[in-house]
Parts: C-alpha cells; structure tokens; sequence
C-alpha cells in the first residue's frame, strides 16, 4: 500500500453541492476520488458534526446548526462510550450522518490508484466545539486525552472501510485549527500540542497524513509521524518554500506532497489560467531544487488538487466544477512535460 503520486489529482473534501449525485460525479473525476461532505444537504453532513457522533457530551442541534458540549452530560454518557470502545462499527459514520460516505463505499473503486477518505482533526475539532461557558474542549486536560483516543479510533475505521474497497486507500485529517496554535490566544500551546499529535498519530494505522488550508509553522507538520501533507500552495507558496531543509527531511523519509494549486474563489479562479497556474507550480518546485531537494523524486511523490475548499461562491458550484478540471488540465500537461506516468 502506498500513497498515489507522479502529480495524479485529489480534492479536497468540503464542497457546496446541493445535489449529491453531482458531487459524487465530480468526486470521481480526480484519479484519487474521495467522499464529498455536504454541509449544504444538511446539517449532518458538516465534517465537525460527522466527527461528534457517539462523543459524549455532544449537544446537537440540527435545526439551529450547533454543536455545543456539556461537562455534566460528558460525565453521564462517557462510561458508556468507553464499554464500547472495541466496537469497530460505534466508530464508524452512520447513514444518518452521512449518506454520501455510504453511497460512496457502494461503488467500485478497486481499479483507481488510490481513493481517500477524511476526517476533523483532534486539534481544530477541540477549538471549534465549545462547552456551556464558550470554552474550547480542547483546554481541558481531562476531555483531551479522550478526544485523541476517540478521534483515532474514528479515522481507523473509516480507513478500514476504505482499503476493503481499494487497498491504497489513505486518510486526511482536516485541522485547519492548527494554524491557531501560533497564536498567543490559543490558549493551548505548540509543544503541548505536538505531543498530543504525536501520540494522535501513533494510534492510526497507515497511510495518514495531514490536510489544513492555512499557514502553521511547518516545521511542526514537516515533522510529525505523517505520510502526506496537503497544502494551499496558491496562497503559501513563498512561506512553504522558505522550509525548503524540512521538507528535504521530510521527502527523505519518504513524506508525499499534495500542492493545493488552483483557487476556487471567483475572483482568484478568473484572474489565472493554465500558464499561470504552472508557472507559478514550477516556480516554487526550481526554488526548491536550488535549495537541493531532488525535483524527480519529489514529483515522484506528489498529486495536485484545488487550493482550498469553497462554500461561499455566489455561482454555488459551478467555479469549483471548473477548478477541479483546471485541476485535471494541469496535471495532464506537467505529467508529459515530466514524463510522469
């Protein structure tokens, strides 16, 4: 088992279809296809509501759209949880909380390289779900260590259930809140976390990686027990690249690179095309070479992808349609210019 490269394409799994057939289509027009989350459908199609499912203390409100925790409801439920930790299927995603993950295992995905699934990290899920006061789950010191456990055991099914379907299926775990760590609000330091991660990601079974859209300290992911990274390199290109000694390491170790590299926005999507797009691709990977990464090696084990998710076009999904397949256009040309197969 191995994570698919030579440039093929991937997705991230956010998208704002409303129509699930259409999402899955597209999905499936990226070599790596994935299950789209729909938080436009509903409600439990959002990745942070999906994540909560069976985690004690969970206060759920599908008419309002919040996911809230209580202390005292966490207290009540968590003995029960723990009695069904060796449960493989309390872990996994139900029909209820998502149908497009189930329709998506249905399919016959054994003739593609890869497909991928995805799950809210430990880390931004802890930052987003606040208790009765508003304070982040993540700083207490009894509900974290917890959440890690339940958090990996979540993504080990869901990375079962994938490879019984093709067996280079991989995992993302999504934590945009890790940029916030950096930040002296946080509240939750990067040494604290670092090991809660490392911990994290000793508990899930191979292949695992990390996908966040923002700019964290990346020596920090670089380094982590990882084996993919993806990454908005449209908007953190030149930040990126200024780590060209980690990402050596990295790549050295065998480490896979997805280059999140086409926006989804309106505006940004309409002021590139093609050529820009690879000139600027191309650009950040010379710069890397000079730095002495081997550019064969590293295109070896790299795929490409849209820049970020996007939820809020005033086109709902037409654009994002449209960079999927610049997506597409792209690798397809670098693939011959590199003579990837």
């Amino acid at each position: 088992m191995s994570i698919p490269g030579n440039l093929l394409t991937t997705a991230m799994a956010v998208m704002p279809h409303r129509d699930v057939d259409r999402a899955l289509e597209t999905a499936l027009s990226m070599d790596v296809p994935f299950w789209p989350q729909l938080p436009l459908v509903n409600y439990y199609e959002d990745m942070y509501v999906q994540a909560s499912e069976h985690f004690p203390g969970i206060l759920l409100d599908l008419e309002a759209h919040t996911l809230k925790f209580s202390h005292e409801k966490f207290e009540l439920e968590v003995e029960q949880t723990l009695t069904r930790f060796e449960e493989p299927d309390y872990f996994d995603i139900s029909r209820d909380y998502s149908v497009v993950y189930h329709r998506f295992l249905d399919m016959d995905l054994q003739e593609r390289p890869g497909i991928r699934g995805q799950l809210e990290g430990p880390i931004s899920f802890g930052f987003n779900v606040l208790d009765q006061e508003g304070r982040p789950i993540l700083f207490d010191d009894t509900v974290r260590p917890f959440l890690m456990e339940f958090m990996a055991k979540r993504a080990n099914v869901q990375l079962l259930r994938l490879k019984e379907r093709n067996a280079n299926a991989f995992m993302f775990i999504d934590e945009p809140g890790l940029q916030f760590l950096f930040s002296a609000m946080s509240g939750y330091s990067d040494v604290a976390a670092k090991e809660d991660m490392e911990v994290f990601f000793s508990q899930i079974e191979r292949p695992r990686g990390v996908h966040l859209c923002g700019n964290p300290d990346w020596d920090f992911l670089l380094t982590l027990d990882i084996d993919v990274l993806s990454l908005d390199t449209y908007t953190n290109a030149e930040v990126f690249a200024a780590y060209a000694p980690t990402i050596k390491q990295y790549l050295r170790k065998g480490g896979s690179l997805v280059w999140g590299i086409v926006p989804t926005n309106v505006d940004p999507f309409g002021s590139e095309n093609l050529d820009s797009l690879e000139e600027r691709l191309t650009g950040l990977w010379d710069t890397l070479a000079r730095s002495g990464i081997d550019r064969e090696e590293m295109l070896v084990r790299s795929m490409l992808s849209p820049a970020t998710c996007c939820l809020v076009n005033p086109d709902g999904e037409k654009t994002v349609e449209r960079a999927f397949a610049c997506v597409r256009d792209l690798s397809t040309r670098l693939r011959e210019k590199n003579r990837l197969s």
